[in-house]
Formats: structure tokens, sequence, C-alpha cells
């Protein structure tokens, strides 16, 4: 079968093509929604971040400065953010508990700390993960450290007081060097005072802006009374020599004796004789340096901190000496 068409049905034609096409439109845009909307559950659950880079200005080396970003959950279904981790050494989370839970449409922020230890341009990235269908969410960050021309060095505490130490012993207390603005390089360091000595510190010590090292300041009096002096120590900060005060009392050691007494024996005793030894068992030495006539001695010639044991013997007129009578311990203090 042939078909001839005439102008006019040729030119019918066209205007049904033309009247059609918005329909067919329509319907491809319909479908294409549909195509699209059909996996839902993909963006049920999305994480956003506003913004998702970050330029901190220039700052200081040893101070730092903060940033929020805001983190928004711009699906349909509650999402937790359960880890949350950084990389570059001048980048870390302010305050951020977790897990979070963030409901649909809600928002929370993110702060950001950028604490930079030397001079220069520097960046950072930051990653969370969540229970979203994507569950990484990374952001960028930024930013300058720059060098203060004007480094400090402290010492803290201002002042170290030790107090009464036995004169002869050493007593050690601890400081702290913090460097502040830049880092600072100590050079060399000097007590006022002999009976303080500054241990601990392995010279040149270079220590990073912000961060402190430990010092040892041991006092050892050399007599009775109160001494004071000045630590000292000669750096590359604007505030060289720091100083730290120091002061201590030496007091005198302890002095000890042992007082003994015992019950004369049936004989007819003239004197006694005393003997010490530092075991139970003996040997004893006597300490006595003539006959004692009377039932009491006191030894002072005693150590702290020792342990000592005692006996004595019966001397008669004719120079017979007796047996050693019981044993007697004596513990001495420390202090």
């Amino acid at each position: 079968m042939h078909f001839r068409f005439c102008l006019e049905t040729e030119r019918l034609v066209k205007i049904i093509s033309m009247q059609s096409f918005p329909r067919v439109l329509v319907l491809l845009i319909v479908s294409l929604l549909f195509f699209w909307l059909a996996p839902a559950s993909a963006w049920a659950q999305e994480l956003g971040c506003t913004p998702c880079w970050h330029l901190f200005p220039e700052v200081q080396t040893g101070k730092s400065v903060s940033y929020s970003f805001q983190l928004s959950n711009i699906g349909s279904k509650t999402l937790v953010i359960t880890s949350a981790s950084e990389q570059g050494s001048a980048f870390s989370f302010g305050t951020f508990p977790l897990p979070v839970t963030i409901a649909p449409g809600a928002s929370i922020q993110l702060p950001v700390i950028f604490n930079p230890t030397a001079s220069g341009y520097t960046t950072g990235v930051i990653m969370l993960v969540s229970t979203a269908e994507d569950p990484y969410l990374i952001m960028q960050v930024g930013g300058t450290g720059v060098a203060n021309a004007n480094p400090q060095l402290g010492v803290s505490p201002a002042t170290l007081s030790f107090g009464n130490v036995t004169v002869g012993s050493s007593a050690s207390l601890q400081a702290t060097l913090t460097a502040s603005n830049a880092a600072v390089t100590i050079s060399s360091d000097q007590s006022t005072s002999s009976e303080f000595a500054i241990l601990g510190l392995n010279l040149p010590a270079t220590i990073p802006a912000g961060q402190s090292v430990p010092v040892t300041i041991q006092f050892t009096p050399n007599a009775s009374g109160t001494a004071s002096a000045k630590a000292g120590f000669i750096s590359n900060a604007a505030n060289s020599p720091s100083v730290e005060q120091l002061t201590g009392t030496g007091v005198a050691p302890a002095s000890h004796d042992v007082s003994l007494s015992w019950d004369p024996g049936a004989g007819s005793p003239v004197g006694y004789n005393v003997y010490r030894g530092t075991a139970q068992a003996g040997p004893f030495e006597m300490i006595n340096t003539a006959l004692e006539a009377s039932t009491n001695y006191t030894d002072s010639t005693v150590v702290s901190g020792a342990t000592y044991y005692y006996v004595t013997t019966e001397v008669t007129a004719e120079g017979r000496e007796s047996a050693y009578s019981n044993v007697a311990e004596a513990v001495i203090p420390s202090s």
C-alpha cells in the first residue's frame, strides 16, 4: 500500500509533532526524576561541611588560633560521626566529643586549632568517618607560621624553697623552663652558690616555641643556717638571663646516744665492763675506757641509722670477769 501526502497533510503532521513534543519532554523528565529518586537510600544519610576548606591567617609560632567548620546532616535520616583524624602536626581538634549524633537538617560545629611550631606555610587534612552512605568527609586546612623576633624563656616556679636539709645531705626540687614566641636556645647555666647545683640540662639545649623542659636544682648545705642563691640560664631569649630564686636552711645532724642500765649479779663486783657489737651474736668490743662503777652507762658514739647490740660483764676485786649478760638491742634513728 502506498501513501501520498499532500501539502496540507504534511503540514498537519508537523503540527501534531510539534504539539506532541512537550508531552514527550515531560515524560522524559518524569522518567529521569523517577530514575534519580529511585535509590533514595543512597541520599538518606549525607554529611556536609560549610566550608570544606579554610585558610588560617598568619600566626606567630608558639601561639594558636581556632576556626569552626559547620557540619550538617543534609539527608533524611539521623547519622552518627564515629571518628575524626587530622594530618599535619600544626593542626588539632578543639573540644569535639565522639561519637556525635546529628538529626536530619541539624548542624554542629567542629573546632580546628592551628598552632604552628615553625615558620612557613603548612597544610593539613581533616577526615571524619560517619554512618552516612558515603562515610568519609574530607576537609582541608592551611596556614602560615611566622617567627617572633622577641623570644622569651620563662622559669617556674619563680622561687624554689628547700626547707630544712641536714648538713652534708642533699635535697632536690624540679623547675620548668618554657619557651614562648619562638624557639629558645640555652647556651649556659650558673648558680651563684656552690650549695645549689643545676642538674639535668645537656647544653646547649633548644626548646621549641610553646614547649617546656624540666631542670633539677640540688641543695647540699655545708653549714647550719639559711642559704640563698640564684640559678641563671643564659640564652638567646630577650629576657636572658632568666633567673630563679633559691632558698634553703641547713640544719645540724641530730645527735643520738644510748642509755644503758642493768641489775647487778649475785657476786660482789667492783665494777663493770660494757661491750658493743653490730650483730646479735657478736663479736663484741669493750667501749668503756675504765671500769664502770655504777650500773648505768651512756654510749654517745653511735651513728644515725645504725643498730647496735650491748652486753655487760662483772669484774671482781681479783680481776676476774664474768660471762656476758643477756644482749640488749638499740636502733638509732636516721635523723
